[in-house]
């Protein structure tokens, strides 16, 4: 086994910015093939990634996407038909899963039943032969970490959902591994308890500073918790980035639309002023976005905008950015905001979150004529 990589690994920064080496994961040309009826049927393509040290890593994308056979290959579960998978440095493509530094959570938690909650934390570190002294303090501290303090004794049917969760954390994270694997561990808990271990799972890396890769359909889930998100569609990332980033500029009409409600419209640049192209779509309405330089009129683009950065108006406006005007199709009230949908004269669907602080009778009805604007640096071109 090698000890570093080769000279295509870089050199890796943590979420603050801190330079540590090398990095935690890392993978470099990682292909991986499934046989079906004799054909190989490609689930991960062309992988080339590296995960910081201390980075919260979200793996995102629908079924299907190769999120869960690269984190298996990063546990050992999976070999790469092709490729390298290195663990802080070193190349562990061929090394076994119970010879890597890591642990994996999964939806199901896995716990012992007949085994109380210190007995399932403990398991791990007393098949180690790790000194009952030392078992005693880091368990201890871990179930502090987890809020569990005091729970040592109960077995999980008598503990909810979310306290079993926290107990597969706690056995997970006492036995101190490079990084933490976690697959859809949040999916089988109701949404309000989903939410509060969404900010419990960041915490809780935060202070014990571990790798976490979490693989998870879920955007809401990925935008939450993570330093950095890789967008997956048909074995290849679309997109690698912040939650802001991800969510503000999508890369691709995929990213655009599985991150979140994205409105798209595409149209032909009528001119390039002031940094920002113009789409004339006809009496007096236009799209402004912002392109680089070597962006030319007469090109063909798709622009996103998300639903909440439009402002709706019933009276026609005076505005300098992007300017749309429809009928409204949809009114749907979820309490903090009303969600439009509106048809307009471009013939696109348009969502529109209008946030409820205003007069509750100032609400537009179906069927009534209304205009849409928004400003230029809310616009995103995609794929320019």
């Amino acid at each position: 086994m090698s000890t570093s990589p080769p000279h295509h690994a870089v050199t890796a920064t943590s979420a603050t910015g801190e330079r540590t080496g090398h990095p935690a994961i890392e993978f470099v040309g990682v292909r991986k093939d499934y046989l079906s009826h004799g054909e190989a049927v490609p689930a991960v393509k062309s992988l080339d990634l590296a995960i910081a040290q201390g980075e919260f890593f979200s793996l995102l994308g629908p079924s299907g996407c190769g999120k869960t056979t690269t984190m298996r290959m990063i546990a050992g579960f999976e070999e790469p038909t092709t490729g390298k998978v290195y663990l802080d440095g070193s190349d562990v493509t061929n090394v076994s899963a119970n010879k890597r530094d890591v642990n994996m959570v999964f939806q199901s938690y896995a716990l012992f039943p007949h085994l109380n909650v210190l007995q399932n934390v403990s398991f791990g570190l007393e098949r180690k032969r790790v000194g009952k002294s030392e078992i005693k303090r880091r368990v201890g501290e871990i179930l502090e970490i987890v809020s569990l303090t005091g729970m040592e004794k109960r077995h999980p049917k008598e503990m909810s959902g979310g306290q079993q969760q926290r107990v597969a954390l706690a056995r997970a994270l006492v036995n101190h591994p490079r990084a933490l694997l976690l697959d859809e561990p949040l999916g089988a808990l109701d949404l309000k308890l989903r939410q509060q271990m969404q900010i419990e799972l960041k915490r809780i890396q935060r202070e014990v500073g571990i790798t976490f890769v979490y693989v998870t359909h879920d955007q809401g889930e990925a935008l939450t918790m993570s330093d950095r998100i890789a967008v997956m569609n048909a074995g290849l990332i679309e997109q690698l980035g912040t939650p802001r980033e991800i969510y503000e500029k999508p890369a691709t009409r995929f990213v655009a639309g599985f991150i979140g409600t994205s409105n798209i419209v595409e149209g032909l640049i009528s001119r390039v002023e002031n940094g920002c192209a113009v789409l004339d779509l006809g009496q007096g309405e236009r799209i402004v976005a912002p392109v680089p330089a070597s962006v030319q009129a007469g090109r063909t683009v798709e622009v996103s905008v998300r639903p909440e950065k439009i402002d709706l108006h019933r009276t026609p406006p005076q505005a300098t950015g992007s300017v749309l005007s429809g009928t409204v199709t949809e009114v749907v009230y979820h309490g903090t905001s009303t969600n439009y949908t509106v048809v307009t004269s471009a013939g696109s669907d348009f969502v529109v979150f209008d946030q409820n602080a205003h007069d509750a009778e100032d609400v537009a009805s179906r069927g009534e004529r209304v205009f849409l604007t928004w400003a230029p640096q809310h616009s995103y071109p995609i794929g320019v």
